[in-house]
């Protein structure tokens, strides 16, 4: 099935019921599904290519949400964008993944070669023009989202997601968190973002209502709309969990009448859930999921007092295994290499058969965490055997930073790894050899000007020489444990 299928069975049954509330203004269901077929309509005569990708960059709103159905129903590929990246880095991601078109907000900056449709008057008055009885052509193969996995600058990896995998993923939801047609989902994280976006669809989907709070949005601010507007569920990233964290019991005493409060992007420590479930939410769940998987594991507010340090046991129908170099299954309690299975995991990255050779293999995909299960079935992350840093909930490819670093005159080599932040779970620093002049503060500032603000490093450190093996190869474990010493 398309997954749009869903909107018009929800615009007969409960017509009025709200699917979006945005700052007070409700979009019930029947509404929604008109927006979305009329849109899709627009889309399809623009790009009559029924395999065509198309960008998706737009504010955190509610049009977003119906842009992403809208996609969905006409059977166009999803390539969502950030409006926060540079525009170097949205023209690398467009172009290299072959978007036919790039959604955006007015003013916006052209893309070379590739087709820009700004969301202003114009466009609303097409979309209200449009005829919402347009016939679409998909099914449950049909692609629905391109979802980066990797950096954006390079060469971007991503795994293309079809209707059926994203159906499987949200029976995880309905089946191990029990989102439902019942929530009043609170939307509080980018939309761009793999597990927001993932959500909000889950919960329309389902017949439910998603609550627009993106952010910016002050902890006090968040807690307030879940109070005013009844928000039953929510999904944070760490970082807004520790900021919540910082407020007295009172303010967040709200928060307990959530029926399901929920964290993925990146692992809190024992202590963090322990403080979670006992002054928010006795209801909290962290959720281990990828990109190309969905959801892997579930840590239940019970588990927390046995394996506080696991990031819990595999949800419904996936299979994960630890297993040596030569891929064979490890014993409980041995640290490897992580894999999973399951009817919601991709099969391959988009245009890069070199990287779906290395990261799809024997039917299984490999994360590059390294981690171990024990005897109950409780998976540990122990690392990860990629340099990725997460930051906020927020993946940061190091060859991204080091790319540009190493474009200033002054800097020959660069190396960037995660630096441990109570705040965000990592930050990150870079070590440089430099062949001229350069002070800390400029190598920063060079980087703002030229990367999404999630990628700016906290420091920059000057060193004579990089460490490397053998093989010249940067050993970045030893400028970890020379950040240990600062």
């Amino acid at each position: 099935m398309n997954l749009a299928d869903a909107l018009d069975i929800h615009a007969r049954a409960r017509p009025d019921h709200p699917a979006i509330i945005e700052n007070g203004q409700v979009i019930t269901h029947a509404a929604f599904a008109d927006q979305v077929r009329r849109l899709a309509a627009v889309i399809a005569a623009q790009v009559p290519d029924e395999s065509a990708v198309i960008g998706l960059c737009l504010a955190d709103s509610a049009r977003y949400v119906v842009a992403l159905y809208a996609l969905a129903r006409g059977g166009r590929a999803i390539l969502p964008m950030d409006l926060r990246w540079t525009q170097a880095e949205r023209e690398n991601v467009a172009v290299h993944f072959g978007a036919a078109l790039v959604l955006t907000e007015p003013g916006e900056p052209a893309i070379a070669g590739i087709p820009m449709l700004a969301w202003d008057a114009s466009l609303d008055a097409a979309i209200a023009a449009a005829d919402p009885a347009t016939a679409f052509t998909s099914d449950g193969e049909t692609p629905l989202v391109l979802s980066l996995s990797s950096g954006t600058t390079g060469r971007p990896k991503g795994p293309l997601i079809t209707h059926r995998h994203f159906f499987r993923r949200f029976m995880t939801h309905w089946i191990n968190l029990g989102l439902n047609g019942r929530d009043r989902f609170v939307m509080a994280t980018p939309l761009y973002f793999g597990g927001g976006r993932t959500f909000a669809m889950s919960v329309i989907f389902s017949g439910g209502t998603v609550i627009m709070k993106p952010p910016p949005c002050s902890a006090e601010d968040l807690i307030a709309t879940i109070a005013q507007e009844g928000g039953t569920s929510l999904f944070l990233v760490p970082t807004q969990f520790r900021r919540l964290l910082e407020l007295s019991d009172e303010a967040l005493a709200p928060l307990k009448g959530l029926n399901l409060l929920f964290s993925s992007g990146a692992p809190l420590s024992r202590e963090e859930r322990h403080a979670i479930r006992d002054r928010m939410c006795e209801r909290f769940f962290e959720y281990y999921a990828s990109t190309e998987g969905g959801g892997v594991t579930l840590l239940g507010p019970g588990d927390i007092e046995g394996h506080g340090e696991s990031v819990g046991r595999p949800v419904f129908a996936v299979e994960v295994e630890v297993v040596d170099d030569e891929d064979r299954p490890l014993p409980a309690g041995m640290i490897g290499k992580l894999r999973y299975r399951g009817p919601g995991v991709a099969t391959a990255y988009h245009r890069d058969p070199e990287a779906s050779v290395e990261a799809f293999r024997h039917g299984w995909f490999y994360p590059g965490d390294l981690a171990e299960i024990d005897a109950e079935g409780f998976v540990t992350l122990k690392g990860r055997a990629k340099d990725m840093i997460i930051r906020g909930g927020i993946n940061i490819y190091p060859a991204d930073v080091e790319a540009v670093l190493t474009t200033h005159p002054a800097v020959a080599e660069a190396a960037v790894v995660g630096w441990p932040s109570r705040e965000f779970g990592e930050e990150i620093a870079a070590f440089v050899r430099l062949t001229g002049t350069a002070s800390e503060a400029e190598l920063i500032g060079f980087v703002r000007e030229r990367l999404a603000r999630a990628k700016w490093p906290l420091g920059v450190f000057v060193v004579d020489d990089l460490p490397k093996n053998g093989a010249g190869k940067v050993l970045k474990r030893e400028l970890v444990q020379r950040l240990a010493l600062l």
